[in-house]
């Protein structure tokens, strides 16, 4: 695993929104680069980017938390996270978005982040977390690791291509949470 400075995850505030933004486009293009399309990759702009998640700031239950390297006071990964918007209504919270720039995966920072997420959405009386999941994503085996089990498939429209993605589900999200309770 490697090692970083200090991280502080927190709730995501509206001076983070530019670097939210960033790293949404960053992460896309160094994580499905040669997946999607190029044409859609480098249309992706932090602008729209910025105005999409300020825009979801103000959508009651949904959450933001950043993960922030405080040697530098940048954000280096964020989730979204809310009610369930697309699957059954067994499946109470989904995660919209987990996203760390690549030079800090395998810190165990996303990791953090989806416990706080857990840890959160217990506390709203939640009782399951799912995500959908590129299927293609090289990342994949990051939610297995954490718990999830593939529940389902879906496609979603990117560029104008379809693209199939997986749906995991997390049923007892106090083992995911490590029984911790929402902090940040």
């Amino acid at each position: 695993m490697k090692s970083f400075r200090r991280i502080d995850i927190r709730p995501a505030g509206p001076d983070d929104i530019m670097m939210i933004a960033s790293v949404i486009v960053e992460t896309w293009r160094s994580t499905f680069r040669g997946l999607i399309s190029d044409a859609f990759l480098d249309a992706m702009s932090i602008e729209e980017q910025a105005l999409r998640h300020a825009r979801r700031m103000r959508v009651v239950d949904v959450f933001h938390l950043v993960a922030v390297d405080m040697s530098t006071n940048r954000v280096i990964g964020f989730a979204n996270y809310g009610k369930a918007r697309s699957m059954p209504p067994r499946f109470d919270r989904e995660l919209y978005a987990l996203y760390i720039l690549k030079e800090f995966q395998g810190a165990g920072i996303g990791s953090a982040l989806v416990r706080s997420v857990a840890a959160h959405c217990r506390e709203l009386g939640g009782a399951s977390l799912f995500a959908w999941v590129l299927s293609s994503n090289p990342n994949r085996a990051f939610y297995e690791r954490l718990g999830a089990v593939a529940v389902g498939q879906g496609q979603v429209s990117l560029g104008g291509e379809n693209h199939d993605q997986t749906a995991y589900r997390w049923d007892n999200l106090a083992k995911l949470a490590g029984e911790g309770r929402f902090s940040a």
